[in-house]
């Protein structure tokens, strides 16, 4: 199996969307093409203990029997599984990188090898694919240690997937680009604690009745509440607190909910545009992963030009961010006037079967397994690209 590209596959998570990691984990392995990928596990229990077992060769049976990777031959602990298959056989923690010419080089070191030449037993892993959903996952976390490693690795860089977690500051970004938006206020939990009063009457003036609440720093609408009326608010903001230190407050707009999806890295491209009709209220956790109820409308029957606009604002929305890989851009469209509000970029967007993102590739053309080969495409470019900058500051005369 040296000729095949071992992918090291992360899931689970300390983070309140850990289910929904493993039903986007299981879909993912059940649609690898295993006659070009060796996939290497790794669960990351909710305490956040990794766990590592034998390389899968297919996917298993069920989305729970992820959980159970690890076994007496495999490996668990804090960060030793991962350590261990980045391991370039010199003790070190490294990987192949490509290089131009073709050849490749051991992180850290000089010596020149061949691609195709193992270093170890067991070859290291060529790409990481992290599948984290929410916090330590998709919030920069792991990214920054793939970096640290020196890997290739999946999705959005460091900067991109804070950025686009926390909703406060992906926001403000979208101000300072000129993105239009729904109205919105925040404040932290000492803020809310010293002061509620003065909080609650800015939402009021500010927002009205109803409006959302939600922890800045999740997603999957895990904590997101509606409020109808102050002793709602109160409950809301108190909710979302138990998730995240930060509380956004949006306005309602009645609308319809459309996303697309984003796929690329300098020179992102942008999917058709779908759209989502809620089995609940709104496009809640149980409306997404459990019920399956809610419908998907891809492509989503918009006005002349509205498509056209929302594949635009999404692509400038995944610039503004500095996004690469992936990300799922969501907007409003207000129903009295077909006016666009962007809502939120996702820079991790799930891929269970009820997930809009692979599926509104597939009607743009691009199936679930070519889907998943440019994803690994696109992060072994963006590597090579980064390989040429000059961290050290060598090459100062």
């Amino acid at each position: 199996m040296g000729s095949k590209v071992r992918v090291g596959l992360v899931y689970g998570g300390k983070s309140g969307e850990h289910e929904v990691s493993l039903q986007t984990a299981f879909a993912v392995m059940g649609e690898f093409d295993y006659g070009q990928y060796e996939i290497k596990p790794f669960y990351i229990t909710k305490q956040g203990e990794w766990k590592s077992g034998p390389v899968l060769l297919s996917p298993p049976e069920s989305a729970e029997a992820l959980r159970f990777q690890s076994n007496e031959n495999g490996s668990s602990g804090s960060l030793a599984p991962l350590f261990a298959a980045l391991d370039n056989g010199s003790g070190q923690v490294g990987h192949t990188a490509i290089v131009p010419g073709g050849d490749a080089h051991i992180s850290g070191q000089t010596d020149v090898i061949a691609i195709s030449g193992d270093t170890s037993a067991e070859a290291p892993i060529d790409v990481m694919f992290p599948l984290l959903h929410g916090t330590f996952g998709e919030d920069g976390t792991i990214q920054g240690l793939f970096e640290m490693a020196n890997i290739p690795y999946v999705g959005a860089g460091v900067l991109a997937s804070a950025v686009g977690m926390d909703k406060i500051m992906m926001k403000k970004v979208f101000a300072q680009e000129g993105l239009p938006q729904c109205v919105f206020r925040y404040f932290n939990r000492t803020q809310w604690e010293k002061d509620a009063s003065f909080f609650i009457m800015e939402c009021e003036v500010s927002l009205g009745y109803p409006c959302f609440v939600k922890p800045a720093n999740l997603g999957s609408s895990v904590g997101v509440s509606k409020a109808r009326n102050r002793e709602e608010l109160i409950e809301a903001v108190n909710y979302a607190l138990r998730f995240d230190r930060k509380v956004i407050v949006e306005e309602f707009v009645d609308a319809r909910e459309i996303e697309v999806s984003v796929l690329g890295n300098d020179e992102p491209k942008a999917s058709v545009p779908g759209e989502i009709a809620p089995s609940n209220e709104f496009y809640d956790y149980k409306a997404k992963y459990i019920d399956g109820k809610s419908s998907m409308i891809i492509p989503a029957e918009l006005p002349e030009g509205i498509a056209e606009q929302v594949r635009e604002l999404a692509v400038r929305a995944f610039l503004a961010i500095d996004g690469s890989g992936l990300s799922r851009v969501d907007f409003f469209l207000r129903k009295e006037d077909n006016k666009l509000f962007i809502n939120e970029v996702n820079t991790l967007p799930g891929f269970t079967p009820f997930s809009m993102y692979p599926l509104m590739w597939r009607e743009s053309g691009l199936p679930y397994k070519k889907l998943l080969t440019s994803l690994i495409d696109l992060a072994v470019e963006r590597h090579a690209a980064k390989q040429r900058i000059d961290y050290t500051g060598e090459s100062v005369q």
